[in-house]
């Protein structure tokens, strides 16, 4: 699988990067296992999760996800092959400081996060959301003494506004910190507008890596969605949210361009997003193998200029 450089960082990263939120939640252990070694088999390097993942479960309080690539990592040996990444910012033990991006939170949630992930360092530590109620020079500079300790080498940000990310950049130039590598937008061809409008120009301007989370809708552009049918799953709900004309306009575009290249919606929804301006890696999700192979051809698709035009006009069709 092809590589490229993360944002102003030194990190090669694979052009997917594989999410592990249901690891531990709707994937078990084995199956997580067999997704990782899918994923690395077929040349991807990158591995994005979050201390809370999957708090949301029942009986889970977060973690889990972490623990599991953590067992992978040592039961395969492949700690010096992956890009690991992580997230900091929700509610993680009851008391003070308990959430949040103070200084006292980020450098307790880190320790907690090296010993699930069973490694020294977290390659990317990022900003899962923005926290107005810390002064992000507060939290830049805990993320500068884990970078001097050896415990972070890049620093990024997850689901921040333009105004909050600017603010980021700029204090981190004005004072000579840690400046963000790398931002997780929720960007794909039926959610454009949060990212394309100001987040996009910014990431450019600043040389920032983009990671799209959520590349596939919630699994709505693989195709398994239909007007006349329902399917059951934990994230249905979420779906549900682009049953109109545009929605349906993006899948049927999708499905055409996937039948005349012989290739699954989800990798071409894949494709369209590898040649957006700025984007580095779309953050998937699988289940099994099966749905990881889905994806991964999406990598050795060039769309050409009449694809990418009606992929573009699908999802400018009023909702």
């Amino acid at each position: 699988m092809e590589r490229m450089k993360l944002g102003s960082s030194d990190l090669d990263v694979s052009r997917l990067c594989l999410g592990t939120m249901q690891f531990g939640w709707t994937a078990d252990e084995d199956a997580s296992f067999a997704v990782l070694d899918t994923f690395g088999e077929a040349g991807g390097n990158f591995l994005d999760t979050a201390d809370v993942y999957s708090q949301w479960a029942p009986g889970h309080r977060g973690g889990e996800s972490e623990s599991v690539i953590g067992r992978w990592l040592a039961s395969r040996g492949h700690r010096d092959d992956m890009v690991v990444a992580t997230k900091v910012r929700g509610r993680m033990w009851d008391g003070p400081d308990g959430e949040g991006l103070s200084r006292a939170h980020i450098t307790r949630a880190a320790e907690d996060s090296l010993r699930r992930l069973r490694v020294e360092t977290i390659d990317l530590y990022q900003c899962h959301w923005f926290d107005e109620n810390t002064p992000i020079e507060e939290t830049l500079r805990a993320f500068e003494e884990l970078i001097q300790s050896g415990k972070v080498r890049f620093v990024g940000a997850s689901n921040y506004p333009p105004a909050y990310l600017r603010e980021a950049l700029d204090t981190a130039a004005s004072h000579g910190l840690p400046g963000f590598v790398s931002l997780q937008p929720h960007y794909n061809l039926v959610h454009r507008d949060e990212f394309e409008d100001e987040l996009q120009p910014l990431c450019l301007e600043h040389g920032l890596g983009v990671l799209p989370y959520s590349p596939l809708a919630g699994g709505f552009l693989t195709g398994k969605y239909t007007p006349a049918g329902n399917v059951e799953s934990v994230r249905s709900k979420k779906a549900q949210g682009y049953f109109n004309p545009r929605g349906w306009a993006v899948v049927e575009a999708l499905q055409a361009i996937g039948s005349a290249r012989q290739a699954t919606p989800a990798a071409i929804a894949l494709a369209w997003q590898l040649q957006q301006p700025g984007v580095t890696a779309p953050i998937i999700g699988a289940n099994s193998p099966q749905q990881l192979t889905d994806q991964l051809p999406a990598t050795r698709i060039s769309l050409s200029a009449d694809e990418l035009a009606q992929l573009d006009h699908a999802s400018r069709t009023p909702a």
